[in-house]
């Protein structure tokens, strides 16, 4: 059997194997592992015989490449020294390597592993407090600020999120698609408008290094202190397509009001036009979309049907809104 038509719980088994002899790559040997997150990459809480804890990532479901990796790992080292910022430090191994490979004979493929210090708290989630968009939003100012100072060396790379796909597989539109034609119509003509849109937003802003996966299951909450992690999907691109994947998750205008402010306590707002922000928060609701038709995650795939449907009545509401 394909192991990822594996029982989920086979699968996260068969990861924590391959996790032990990660982690004896940075002389960690019999440490207590505990599968904490298994959607697009698994991650394990580890924790030393004499107390230490620290967070390993394991691409698994991710396309990124090691290059891609290492610039991320050299983002995240920079941001450890900008004031106001709090993240996970990535550790280096045992040969002075950020990255470690292991292979993994049950799906035939290398993981790339990434070991970071573990941050206390917990997650925002789905129901933040104003209090804490206010802060998300000041964060998200000095993420974007400091960002223009950096630069990335050697053979680390990034892609640039000029396209509606960021540099993905085409699960929605290509000959894998399967969608009806009149659904391709439709998202064709909405993929048409946010090309247009996203192209204008470039034209007239520079691009920089953003988070790119901005909500609340990739902030870290404790004792009134935010921590951003989850790095793994940056890239090039501008602001505004991070404050719009941070609005996308929001359900009030109340919680947008008060992530905004926090933007402006810090710096002013990136420009952009009511119908081009529409357009941004629908690309990511179609690059959501997109990622159910390729992942191999057995739970993500049994929420094709309903994902796909409200999807479509999104794509009719965007397409029948007046622009502005």
């Amino acid at each position: 059997m394909d192991f990822f038509e594996l029982p989920e719980g086979e699968q996260i088994e068969s990861l924590g194997r391959s996790a032990q002899v990660i982690l004896s790559e940075y002389g960690l040997i019999g440490c207590e592992i505990n599968c904490i997150n298994y959607e697009f990459n698994a991650t394990f809480a580890v924790v030393t015989d004499n107390g230490d804890k620290y967070a390993l990532r394991i691409n698994i479901n991710s396309t990124r490449t090691t290059d891609n990796m290492l610039a991320e790992v050299q983002w995240v080292n920079f941001l450890t020294r900008v004031p106001g910022i709090n993240v996970a430090r990535p550790i280096a191994n045992n040969a002075d390597s950020f990255i470690t490979q292991q292979g993994h004979s049950d799906s035939g493929r290398t993981l790339h592993a990434v070991l970071f210090t573990w941050l206390e708290g917990e997650e925002i989630g789905d129901e933040p407090t104003n209090q804490q968009l206010s802060v998300v939003g000041a964060s998200m100012a000095r993420l974007h600020q400091s960002s223009h100072s950096f630069a990335l060396t050697g053979s680390a790379v990034l892609p640039t999120f000029n396209d509606w796909l960021w540099g993905t597989d085409d699960f929605l539109l290509s000959d894998k698609s399967l969608l009806s034609q009149s659904e391709h119509i439709a998202i064709r003509s909405a993929i048409e408008i946010i090309t247009t849109d996203t192209h204008a937003l470039y034209a007239s802003t520079p691009i920089q290094i953003i988070h790119g996966d901005l909500h609340g299951w990739n902030l870290m909450w404790h004792e009134g202190e935010l921590s951003i992690f989850d790095f793994d999907d940056c890239g090039f691109g501008i602001p505004a397509q991070d404050l719009a994947i941070a609005l996308y998750y929001l359900d009030t205008p109340e919680q947008e009001a008060a992530l905004l402010q926090g933007y402006e306590s810090i710096s002013q707002l990136p420009t952009y036009s009511k119908g081009q922000m529409s357009s941004l928060l629908l690309q990511r609701r179609l690059l959501l979309l997109n990622y159910l038709y390729e992942t191999k995650n057995v739970e993500h795939k049994a929420m094709r049907p309903a994902y796909r449907e409200k999807t479509m009545d999104r794509v009719a509401r965007f397409l029948t809104d007046v622009r502005g």
